[in-house]
């Protein structure tokens, strides 16, 4: 008599009629559900599964299938614009503007005339035009990469663009504007040195075929020492189109930040065209931002990769209802007080209750320290943290959890989450 135990795993028909399988089915795709029950028999004929059990672990595999990868994550590092976890969180605001724009909407139609609409992003394009007076007119691209590729190739294709040595950055993930930059069909022409540049090198520099000079705020690393850079009024005296890559995205001054550069400052002393991300300081989805004079950002919109690098309809709902609302939880956890939140979930753990900087992230006010707390716990707590979708950050052997970040509505699940787990 053959008892092999295979014997009595059940047939993969019977697994997908059960109950809970049809339910999944009607959630998530066919091929999702037969790959999930496909594992627990993989998992059943290696001798890892009790035949028994398969039909409960297939229940358990469908009932988690989501249609995306994605999770939710609890962000308690302090660091504000994650990059990891997609940098700015959006707001209310932006998340029902994005819902709304879901479906059939108006983007390139102007429903007085019936008519095709004489430009995508239009409403955007007012609300950013609004927010900085400054400037003459906008444009609004994938992200930030795609906005320094366009302007560089709509002032200067096929001439030189002048940048400084000290400005050659590398973005993350191994990308570098200068390589960047030359993709646009220019030549890249480098003046001064790494810790010091001066007017007489862009001077020197200049000639018949400067296309363009570009000049990049570090907002992502510090060169200090003995230093020099030269600023924005001083190089719109060059008589070449200038362009400012601030990165960060302020649209005007942040007194919290007062050593990060802001767009209307740009614009005012004399830039043609100033970009910044969607996604960081200002607090709305990935977007690259070109604020400028009429005149250069016209150059821009008639140019072939526009229609390439533009935004679609869902994120240009979130970066208007962004701008136009003026809900941004960057600015709000750059401001937050969580020392009464973390006493609390400290003396409620059994943590300890520590000060610790919180960071803006995300290529932003490097360096700066944003005081605050945290509440500590052994080093061991942070690996079962992540596995309930909430990231601690890891420092001198400890896991530190930072509020700053976390919404205060979140507050009496975290603490009954580590109350579990420590």
């Amino acid at each position: 008599m053959n008892d092999n135990p295979r014997r009595r795993i059940p047939r993969t028909d019977l697994l997908l009629a059960l109950p809970e399988v049809r339910v999944a089915l009607g959630r998530v795709s066919k091929a999702r559900v037969r790959e999930a029950v496909d594992e627990v028999l993989r998992r059943a004929r290696a001798g890892e599964l009790a035949p028994e059990a398969v039909e409960g672990a297939v229940v358990d595999a469908v009932g988690r299938l989501e249609v995306s990868s994605l999770h939710p994550v609890i962000n308690a590092t302090g660091v504000i614009v994650h990059t990891n976890l997609g940098r700015a969180p959006l707001s209310p605001a932006a998340t029902r503007a994005m819902v709304d724009a879901a479906g059939y909407t108006d983007v390139e139609l102007d429903l007085g005339t019936g008519r095709r609409s004489a430009y995508r992003g239009a409403g955007v394009i007012t609300a950013l035009l609004e927010a900085c007076p400054a400037a003459q007119d906008a444009l609004v691209v994938n992200n930030g990469a795609a906005a320094l590729l366009l302007a560089c190739a709509a002032l200067a294709e096929d001439r030189e663009v002048l940048i400084s040595r000290g400005e050659l950055i590398e973005i993350g993930a191994g990308f570098r504007l200068p390589e960047l930059i030359e993709s646009a069909r220019v030549t890249l022409k480098e003046v001064g040195a790494t810790n010091r540049t001066h007017l007489q090198d862009y001077q020197q520099a200049l000639g018949d075929n400067t296309g363009a000079v570009v000049k990049v705020h570090p907002s992502n690393y510090l060169i200090s020492g003995f230093t020099a850079a030269v600023g924005t009024a001083e190089l719109a005296g060059l008589g070449v189109p200038l362009i400012v890559d601030l990165g960060s995205g302020l649209l005007a001054p942040e007194p919290k930040l007062p050593e990060e550069p802001d767009i209307a400052a740009q614009l005012r002393a004399g830039a043609d065209v100033v970009i910044a991300s969607g996604d960081k300081l200002l607090g709305g989805p990935q977007a690259g931002i070109l604020l400028g004079t009429g005149e250069a950002i016209a150059k821009l919109k008639s140019h072939p990769l526009a229609r390439a690098v533009r935004m679609d309809k869902v994120r240009l709902a979130a970066l208007e209802a962004t701008v136009a609302s003026g809900e941004n939880l960057v600015r709000s956890a750059l401001y937050a007080d969580t020392h009464a939140r973390t006493q609390a979930l400290a003396h409620a753990t059994g943590g300890q209750l520590v000060e610790h900087s919180g960071r803006v992230g995300g290529g932003g006010a490097p360096e700066y320290p944003l005081p605050g707390f945290a509440a500590a716990y052994p080093e061991g707590l942070a690996a079962k943290l992540r596995q309930h979708g909430v990231l601690a950050r890891v420092k001198d052997s400890r896991c530190l959890v930072d509020l700053r970040c976390v919404p205060a509505a979140r507050d009496a699940w975290l603490t009954g989450l580590i109350r579990k787990l420590v």
